[in-house]
């Protein structure tokens, strides 16, 4: 069955085509390359993985609880529209709640992965384009993984979610070589990191804390590769350039920021839309998880360079100005060790199952004789 067929409200056939401002450029230096750049592109080949082989694809997922959570996670609970609803009703809210989260997720690796492929072409220094190019294959098993996710567990996609595809659309169109780096690298994937982080903790369904797990060891990468390479370059800017960019951070986190509150589901199951949002946007739940998803962005836009008063004016207003205090190395080794631990686990469990059957086998082979 095509995807298209599975969308819950029908999207073009035609390809979303952004037009894209800049030059590719080509250097003739193919001796330099800054150290850390070069040892993170070694880590993006060795960390190289095959989404079918690793993934354990028979696991299965409840449709209406994707991510197995508690019911109080649930961004309407607590409320009269929740309080009102038959356990039908909540079933297929949670349905077409966990088909819209994971669709954002492959949307945006969608995104990531034509990003990374015009960091490829229009970044000026060879070391960054070695590893953008280990990057676009990342992205692209991304895509795979959530692909083969949606369609086969949940069965249902939602619309690329329209403050996403704005800042992808800026992201690409224009012509300053960085500002591919700033709204995928720092932002979107930022974001993604966070959120992808967030389910991965808090998830009890196996599959989904596998697959988040080792998508999250390659993105850990991808948000390191965008700091190295701004940081460098943004230290060189005029006052004017970089207030253009902390303009551009401004505009994109409020873009981010909006994109994960589910209004799309709330239109499509017929919702009281304006009710449902008032309750999101003032519970305790959304503030907190607000929070979180700028757990990465913030401490990021601060070591890149770009932290003049605008910046921290709007994030003072979003309540995530805290979070420049977070230890961003901490955080992506963490990201490693638990994708680490994913698979010792399995691989453990694995190795028992086996120990059992051949003890099962020799201990019916003695009873034979």
């Amino acid at each position: 069955m095509s995807s298209y067929d599975l969308y819950t409200t029908p999207v073009s056939t035609d390809t979303w085509n952004v037009p894209m401002a800049g030059d590719s450029r080509f250097t003739w230096e193919y001796d330099d390359g800054r150290d850390r750049l070069l040892n993170l592109y070694q880590k993006g080949k060795d960390k190289q993985w095959d989404a079918q082989k690793r993934i354990d694809w028979d696991q299965e997922v409840d449709p209406f609880n994707v991510a197995g959570l508690p019911e109080h996670f649930n961004p309407l609970f607590g409320s009269d529209i929740w309080d009102k609803m038959t356990q039908k009703e909540r079933d297929e809210y949670g349905r077409h709640q966990g088909a819209w989260l994971f669709s954002q997720f492959l949307h945006g690796e969608q995104g990531a992965l034509n990003v990374s492929a015009r960091i490829v072409q229009s970044v000026p220094d060879l070391d960054s384009k070695f590893y953008a190019a280990t990057q676009t294959m990342d992205e692209a098993r991304h895509v795979e993984l959530y692909t083969k996710f949606v369609h086969e567990k949940i069965g249902m996609y939602y619309p690329i979610n329209q403050d996403l595809a704005k800042l992808l659309a800026e992201s690409l169109e224009d012509s300053r070589w960085d500002l591919p780096y700033l709204g995928m690298q720092v932002l979107i994937e930022g974001l993604a990191l966070a959120a992808f982080g967030l389910y991965r903790d808090l998830s009890t369904t196996p599959l989904v804390k596998q697959l988040l797990a080792y998508v999250m060891q390659d993105e850990a990468r991808h948000v390191a590769f965008g700091r190295l390479a701004l940081r460098d370059y943004y230290a060189e800017l005029t006052d004017k350039e970089r207030a253009e960019r902390e303009e551009f951070v401004v505009e994109g986190c409020y873009l981010m920021r909006d994109r994960f509150k589910g209004r799309e589901v709330f239109e499509q199951l017929g919702m009281p839309v304006d009710e449902c949002m008032k309750y999101v946007d003032n519970s305790d739940m959304y503030t907190l998880y607000q929070s979180l998803l700028f757990s990465r962005i913030v401490p990021c836009v601060r070591d890149v360079g770009l932290w003049g008063d605008k910046v921290q004016a709007a994030y003072a207003d979003m309540g995530v100005l805290d979070n420049a205090k977070a230890d961003l190395e901490a955080l992506m080794r963490q990201d490693e060790e638990i994708a680490e631990k994913v698979d010792e686990e399995r691989y453990a469990a694995e190795v028992a199952a086996r120990k059992e059957e051949v003890d099962e086998a020799i201990s019916l082979g003695g009873a034979a004789e």
